[in-house]
């Protein structure tokens, strides 16, 4: 990588912290002649203003002055932000799990409701329709617990 332009889209489409902090090294080690002094610091303001507080929303980002540092902190950090990381995808998805599964209970429980006023209202239901009436969607079975009231069959309440 000996291309500003592909340092810096190489930066943009790094896919974890160690990518960055590895691509921050190779682009610290090539602008290091004291003639790409701006160079290095455009870059480190535009890490530390641009790229990090797009890829770590409300992370905290240190004082950086210079390449090395955002290297160094990125070493220092990666570690922490990858835990932080982990324990935020963990708590999305046990809410995710959470909320699935009381979904599903919520299902559950409306299709044996309607599989007990259909037995009361109708007698002993076959097997095929109470496998139908357990694989229905909710708004169905809200569709199907309406019918209850006013059919004089089974076959209207789930046509």
């Amino acid at each position: 990588m000996r291309n500003l332009a592909a340092a810096l889209f190489a930066l943009e489409k790094s896919g974890s912290p160690e990518q960055m902090r590895e691509l921050v090294g190779k682009l610290s080690d090539w602008l290091q002649s004291p003639e790409q002094t701006g160079l290095r610091r455009a870059f480190t303001v535009w890490i530390k203003r641009v790229l990090l507080p797009g890829r770590m929303p409300g992370v905290e980002i240190p004082q950086i002055n210079d390449l090395q540092e955002v290297k160094a902190m990125l070493a220092e950090r990666v570690i922490e932000w990858t835990e932080q990381w982990k324990q935020e995808g963990l708590q999305q998805g046990m809410q995710q799990g959470m909320q699935q599964g009381m979904q599903q209970g919520m299902q559950q429980g409306e299709a044996r409701m309607l599989l007990r006023l259909l037995a009361r209202r109708f007698g002993e239901l076959p097997e095929d329709k109470r496998k139908q009436i357990e694989s229905a969607d909710t708004e169905t079975l809200l569709e199907w617990s309406e019918r209850v009231l006013t059919a004089n069959s089974l076959d209207e309440v789930l046509h």
